[in-house]
């Protein structure tokens, strides 16, 4: 316990220079969420307070309860645009309502161990989640330069300007944090026509307040809230879960996803009952933290506190923030985001692997859906495992001087994916009247390999031949006396397997 706790304390505190670059971390990551928190909440069709309140909680909550340090969690794009039907045809408040359940559901499954399901992500879909990602963040800078005067291009030129020279001067202040103040500066001097902060949507004026959202508790309630509760639960795990990874990766450290999963549904519920939308991680504002210096929970913690007290207390000053110098933040993420290794990758890597990867990119990027990219990657993950190992899979016939004994030579993999090849090798089978079927270079998977077995068993004693099975080894031992109707091994009677 006192281990535990020891170890919970360095996560906060590791030292003061630690501290320190948390603190600036986490004040660049605040002024990021704005203009973000506000777009998210118009795509979700509330006012934007619910963003804003949303990625104050989720982010003051998660650095308690979650299981990365350093990751950012806020209001998302990925929730967002889930919930505009719901906010819709039956308002906010069935949201809130929403978000909560959201919340519960994402704490059961970090009770059933649902984040082991991250296992079966393969390298090659999280490249291609990263990859679209970062196109994903660069676009969703688009309408910041389009129909704007030379003065946008000119700030955000500079803006990138400071955020990769500075940092060879001295790296104890963020580059992104003196980029934003520098332009904020020459911008409210010069009055330049360029788009603010406050340009984006009203900012909130005093604190969330705590209420329940004025919902029945009824079966009717439940029956709408529950389909977007789970989609919204089922999304924000899966960003949350992949960007913890990624952080895993670029901090070269280990992270708790079970506890990350409970961690995000405390968070939402949280959120929920300040008046806020739900959300989940964020891989812009987690590459901004990390590059910034930010890898302890303070850094998380900062991110929301100093968030919610640039709204109550210097809104107005936070309104006249020049977008340029946001958007050279987020364009300095979109690169450093994206694997630019992935590109001669590309040429190095498997066929497969490469394109895995690139119809996760083209998925994310045409339906701007991430979990429908992950889900495309997963599955063309799967069938071409499948195909792989299906081709590892040999039969090979010898037959007696005198014909009258075949013996068959069974080696690689026999599943689902394999089971044609393997009846198929038995079909021609017309001149022996002893089959010997020799399995132990061969591994029984499923109850398709044994039905696969038992089909050729039962077709030949059909046809008269007398048929041996030898050399199972014991996990297809195992499955063959469980479910084989034909070839028992003895193992449940005793007996030593043939």
């Amino acid at each position: 316990m006192s281990k535990s706790l020891s170890a919970y304390r360095r996560q906060w505190f590791a030292d003061g220079a630690a501290a320190r670059r948390d603190i600036l971390a986490g004040v660049v990551v605040a002024l990021a969420l704005i203009p973000e928190a506000i777009g998210f909440s118009i795509i979700a069709g509330v006012d934007p307070r619910v963003g804003l309140y949303a990625s104050v909680a989720i982010a003051i909550v998660i650095a308690f309860t979650g299981g990365r340090t350093g990751m950012i969690s806020a209001a998302t794009a990925a929730v967002a645009v889930l919930v505009g039907p719901l906010v819709r045809d039956h308002g906010v408040n069935y949201l809130f309502a929403a978000t909560i359940l959201m919340g519960l559901i994402q704490i059961v499954a970090g009770l059933l161990r649902l984040d082991l399901l991250m296992q079966f992500v393969s390298r090659s879909v999280i490249t291609g989640f990263v990859n679209a990602l970062a196109i994903l963040i660069f676009m969703a800078q688009l309408p910041q330069l389009t129909n704007v005067g030379w003065q946008t291009y000119a700030m955000i030129a500079a803006g990138l300007a400071i955020i990769y020279l500075f940092p060879r001067l001295t790296k104890a202040v963020p580059s992104p944090l003196v980029a934003i103040l520098i332009l904020s500066a020459i911008s409210i001097t010069m009055g330049l026509p360029v788009n603010t902060v406050g340009d984006m949507g009203q900012l909130p004026d005093g604190l969330p307040s705590f209420a329940f959202p004025a919902v029945p508790l009824t079966w009717d309630t439940l029956r709408i809230i529950l389909p977007y509760s789970l989609t919204m639960a089922a999304v924000g795990l899966l960003e949350s879960l992949l960007t913890a990874q990624i952080v895993d990766d670029m901090t070269d450290t280990d992270s708790d996803k079970r506890r990350e999963c409970a961690g995000q549904g405390s968070a939402n519920i949280v959120a929920a009952l300040f008046g806020g939308m739900g959300g989940c991680a964020m891989i812009g504002q987690s590459v901004i933290n990390v590059t910034s210096g930010g890898r302890g929970r303070l850094s998380t913690f900062v991110a929301g506190a100093f968030l919610l007290f640039l709204l109550t207390v210097l809104g107005p000053w936070v309104g006249r923030v020049p977008m340029p110098a946001l958007v050279a933040v987020m364009i300095m993420v979109s690169i450093g985001t994206f694997s630019w290794n992935s590109i001669p990758n590309l040429r190095r890597h498997p066929a497969t692997s490469s394109v895995v990867m690139l119809t996760t990119v083209v998925v994310v990027v045409a339906t701007r859906d991430l979990s429908l990219g992950v889900l495309a990657g997963v599955l063309l993950s799967g069938i071409f495992f499948a195909a792989k190992v299906q081709r590892m899979f040999a039969v090979d016939r010898i037959l007696s001087p005198d014909g009258g004994r075949a013996t068959y030579h069974v080696t690689g993999q026999i599943f689902f994916a394999s089971v044609d090849r393997f009846t198929r090798a038995f079909q021609d089978e017309a001149s022996a009247t002893t089959v010997l079927i020799d399995v132990s270079g061969a591994h029984f998977w499923d109850i398709s390999g044994v039905g696969a077995l038992d089909k050729v068993v039962a077709r030949l004693r059909r046809e008269g031949r007398s048929v041996e099975v030898i050399g199972y080894n014991r996990a297809s031992a195992d499955i063959i006396d469980k479910f084989a109707l034909h070839d028992k091994t003895g193992v449940e009677t005793g007996l030593a397997p043939h």
